[in-house]
């Protein structure tokens, strides 16, 4: 139980951060004409799955690693959280750092594994992000998704619900299955 509320706290207060952050995020995920310098934030791109902008980031020597001001989360850690394969890609080519961590502790890796991103998992795996750093709650990325399922759907149904109107995606029946796997993926 003492797991739960401490993982129900640090979902929370990251679904917070996201809800501030995006509050002004542009969702218009058309591609904007070349220019020196993008009109759209990065965080704000990759929250709406912009990839061309953040392209245009990368391109214009944009710090990739800035954390964005309340929970901490660098625009990779983002990224993994919703979902955002090509983003993480182009991030991860473009040398994000790997190790950067959030206000809660966690790096991108604990956000793909948490959200059940396998195919960003993978891609951080790739690059040698470190699958032992632990968050401040004192859990690996593997560990958390190695709790019994049934203790932390709470988590994700409040995740869910709060953070689908940006755009999270959350099938729970999918993030059941694939807990498993993602912990043998983090073995």
């Amino acid at each position: 139980m003492k797991t739960l509320n401490l993982t129900l706290r640090a979902m929370l207060s990251s679904a917070f951060f996201i809800l501030i952050l995006t509050s002004c995020v542009q969702t218009d995920k058309k591609e904007m004409p070349s220019a020196d310098k993008p009109r759209m934030d990065l965080q704000s791109a990759v929250v709406s799955g912009n990839l061309a902008v953040v392209l245009q980031h990368i391109e214009s020597g944009t710090d990739l690693d800035v954390p964005e001001p309340m929970g901490g989360s660098t625009p990779l850690i983002t990224a993994a959280t919703f979902g955002e394969t090509e983003i993480a890609k182009a991030l991860i080519d473009a040398g994000a750092d790997l190790s950067l961590k959030n206000n809660d502790g966690a790096t991108a890796l604990h956000a793909a594994a948490f959200f059940c991103r396998v195919e960003i998992v993978q891609l951080l795996i790739d690059a040698d992000a470190d699958k032992t750093v632990k968050n401040n709650y004192g859990a690996t990325a593997r560990e958390s998704v190695m709790s019994p399922f049934s203790e932390i759907k709470p988590v994700y149904q409040v995740m869910k619900e709060q953070l689908k109107p940006l755009g999270l995606e959350l099938d729970l029946e999918e993030v059941e299955k694939t807990r498993p796997v993602i912990a043998m993926m983090l073995q």
